[in-house]
């Protein structure tokens, strides 16, 4: 009974581990993705007549 605890712990702690793992790899991504991609959006010039009825 002693050896199925242990081997359930350590089986927890390896998913921790994993769980932890995966969070640093998925925010140094985000990180990464924020500093080198290109997210500016095309400028273009719109002129639209405006008809105003007062004048």
């Amino acid at each position: 009974m002693a050896i199925e605890q242990e081997t359930e712990r350590q089986d927890t702690v390896r998913m921790l581990k994993l769980v932890v793992f995966l969070l640093i790899v998925a925010g140094a991504g985000l990180v990464g993705f924020a500093y080198l991609g290109d997210l500016t959006p095309q400028q273009t010039e719109v002129r639209i007549p405006v008809d105003l009825n007062g004048s």
